[in-house]
């Protein structure tokens, strides 16, 4: 149905442009390198025949199939994401190809002794006999979501060359900086037009996702007093010190490397500081948002008793929420799940649901006005030198966008 090298062919020529996102820039996009893929993809989409195609003063690219029936169905939308992770470059991003993988370790880079084994990454097992596309081992790949991108492209394409397949009318957006946490910002989502979406943005084949965490992040700033070391007794307060009691203060098991599931977290991941000030910087997570609230609580409780127990206010806790559990507006219309569900058995995909343990534009768009699930885009270890994705993956994704288009045909005839 797909043509493998045409599909490997479109993912490549994404991944080798450097579409990072910065966290510490405000604009939009945040690294102007995402233009490159953006200008890319809406000369792309024109020469296939989408219609509408804009590409607007924020980087956001959308463009519309117009429907080939002659009654009317709901509108739906695709959203798939531009840039990578800034947790690892995505600079001269060298893939690599793996033809029939055979279950063996895959020298990534001899020279560095970077291996992608099965004996860690046990998911590899899955795919023996199919094709992997990998990293040289020093940037990441940019599967996500440039596997996302490659597939909601491909499907538009398939359905425009097969007018034969019917469906209505579609909607495609391709966002920046949702790896930093915007790019749903400035979605407009009256201007998309869609009565619902579906993010191509998770994991392994078979994904299907529509609860993902409540999230927060936290600024813990602890305030000391320098005074010299020899003559410090009773009026040196370090703050680093504080900190570490802070620390030590939250579920030492209630941490990311501890947890699955349902289960949330508190993750520090900044320190920075010295006798003066110490700051922490924590995420917040949870899917459940009563026990999200008690999170965001007791971190301002501990503030509260260490401010009490030193007798003045040395703790300040700031807290921000970011996103919330897209599974309040996705229930009332699961039939958008339902639908995904039947076309992944029909083309003989077991339907993998399960909870984010994360976020996706689609959490925002959500909470916007656009309910908007999350569909598997086939890739593995984000945000790594290990990320790979199997190109059979891809194409079943891009099948279960064609059967989504078809099947709403039917649905709401």
């Amino acid at each position: 149905m797909i043509d493998k090298k045409h599909i490997t062919n479109r993912f490549l020529k994404y991944v080798t442009i450097d579409t990072e996102s910065d966290p510490n820039n405000p604009a939009f996009p945040s690294t102007e390198k995402q233009w490159e893929l953006a200008k890319i993809l809406e000369k792309e989409l024109k020469e296939i025949g989408m219609q509408e195609v804009d590409l607007d003063e924020s980087c956001y690219l959308m463009a519309t199939l117009p429907s080939n029936l002659d009654y009317e169905v709901p509108t739906i939308g695709f959203v798939a994401h531009i840039d990578t992770s800034p947790d690892f470059t995505g600079k001269d991003v060298k893939p690599q190809i793996i033809e029939n993988y055979q279950g063996n370790d895959i020298i990534l880079n001899e020279e560095k002794k970077i291996v992608l084994s099965p004996d860690y990454f046990e998911d590899l097992l899955q795919y023996k006999g199919q094709t992997l596309i990998t990293t040289d081992g020093t940037t990441l790949l940019g599967a996500d979501d440039k596997a996302g991108v490659t597939e909601i492209v491909t499907a538009m394409e398939y359905l425009i060359q097969h007018p034969e397949i019917k469906h209505g009318k579609i909607r495609i957006c391709f966002t920046p900086d949702e790896e930093v946490g915007k790019g749903a910002h400035l979605f407009d989502v009256e201007k998309f037009g869609a009565k619902w979406a579906y993010t191509m943005d998770g994991s392994q084949i078979g994904e299907l996702e529509y609860e993902n965490f409540n999230a927060a992040g936290a600024k813990i700033t602890i305030t000391g007093k320098i005074v010299h070391p020899g003559y410090a007794k009773g009026k040196m307060i370090n703050s680093m010190l504080i900190a570490n009691e802070f620390i030590a203060s939250l579920p030492a098991k209630e941490v990311p490397e501890k947890t699955s599931g349902y289960e949330g977290f508190f993750h520090l991941h900044d320190i920075k500081g010295n006798v003066e000030q110490t700051v922490l910087e924590y995420i917040i997570r949870d899917h459940d948002l009563d026990l999200f609230e008690k999170r965001k609580y007791l971190m301002q409780k501990i503030a509260y008793d260490f401010n009490e127990r030193l007798g003045q206010e040395l703790v300040k806790v700031e807290i921000k929420n970011q996103y919330f559990n897209m599974k309040e507006k996705v229930v009332p219309v699961m039939h958008i799940v339902d639908i995904v569900e039947e076309v992944m058995n029909d083309i003989g995909i077991t339907p993998l649901i399960k909870p984010i343990r994360g976020g996706t534009d689609g959490s925002q768009l959500s909470y916007k006005g656009l309910p908007c699930p999350n569909i598997f885009a086939g890739g593995h270890n984000f945000h790594g030198r290990f990320e790979y994705v199997p190109v059979e993956s891809m194409i079943k994704a891009t099948e279960v966008i064609i059967g989504i288009a078809s099947k709403i045909t039917t649905k709401f005839k």
